[in-house]
């Protein structure tokens, strides 16, 4: 069996918000009991609808926000606040925006050779930019990019870019939150296809981010459903397309479009109003939204249980 190179036990980040003298503050609970495990070389992506707790994971993860509770593991090595200097370089993200994310104001070779400057200071100039030139050709940028600056490049390209300052210091996780959400469609396969290949060539093990299914289904190996904070499905990607056992994926599904005209498939309207993260009803946080729901629902929250392919719902579909 392949090892895991990530493993997640229990995360949680909650967040307080307003308070004064009168009031205390409240407590958003953006990431609740979270558990995974993803093998060397293989994809996990977490999907669900905005504000589901997708991107608080991502910078858990990587180290940018300490978990409330609950702990992590690299290769086996639980990490810790006090350790997150010594393990940055194992995990690196790739961010939604390709415009955000690069300083506008530095060369593309001094936004590559930032991190080697930062991390690996006995490196001189010379073995920095050999390094720079090396990465550029591994995701296809051209020699002569190097001092341009970032509003030289498409959208693609400047993707292509932050790609290639993740991998500067030969990470073996990467985060990828919506990598290619703010790219054209055409482009989007180029930069997911640049992904795949770099994981095969590099044995790299990705944290996928997405709202996106028919993305996910391109590249995935695992699924984690994620609800307010909670996972709610986890399992393959053959399992969890074939066969979705929880009403909220299949209602997610249900609205991911099929390029076959020629395919009938009901959609699901989901009614009911998403409860507020600031307050999180009892029982099953879906049961205002579900069509399966029954008083059980209400009053108890369903554990994720299962074998290989989890679901967390007391009256899950196909049963």
């Amino acid at each position: 069996m392949t090892a895991s190179v990530v493993t997640a036990t229990g995360l949680s980040r909650f967040y307080e918000v307003g308070g004064g003298l009168l009031s205390k503050p409240r407590e958003i609970r953006a990431l609740s009991e979270v558990s995974f495990a993803i093998p060397r070389g293989k994809t996990l992506a977490v999907v669900g609808e905005s504000g589901c707790g997708k991107s608080t994971l991502a910078r858990v993860v990587t180290m940018i926000e300490p978990p409330t509770a609950g702990h992590f593991a690299i290769e086996g090595t639980e990490i810790t606040p006090d350790q997150w200097e010594a393990h940055r370089d194992a995990v690196q993200i790739v961010f939604q925006d390709p415009y955000g994310s690069l300083n506008p104001r530095q060369r593309i070779s001094a936004i590559l050779s930032e991190p080697l400057k930062i991390n690996r200071p006995e490196m001189s100039r010379a073995e920095r930019e050999a390094k720079v030139r090396e990465v550029m050709g591994l995701v296809g940028l051209r020699p002569e990019f190097y001092d341009r600056y970032p509003h030289m490049f498409s959208g693609g390209q400047r993707q292509r870019i932050a790609v290639a300052r993740a991998l500067m210091l030969e990470p073996k996780v990467l985060v990828l939150d919506e990598p290619v959400s703010a790219l054209d469609l055409s482009v989007q396969s180029q930069i997911l296809n640049l992904l795949l290949d770099l994981q095969e060539r590099l044995g790299l093990t990705y944290l996928f981010i997405s709202h996106d299914l028919s993305v996910v289904r391109h590249v995935c190996d695992e699924i984690m459903v994620m609800y307010l904070g909670r996972a709610v499905e986890t399992g393959t990607k053959e399992a969890v397309f074939g066969n979705p056992r929880h009403p909220y994926t299949r209602a997610l599904l249900s609205a991911t479009p099929v390029a076959d005209p020629k395919s009938q498939k009901e959609r699901i309207k989901l009614s009911g109003e998403l409860p507020s993260p600031l307050n999180i009803p009892p029982g099953c946080p879906f049961a205002a939204r579900c069509w399966k729901v029954q008083d059980r629902c209400r009053a108890e929250r369903p554990a994720l249980d299962g074998d290989g392919h989890k679901v967390a719902c007391f009256f899950p579909e196909g049963e």
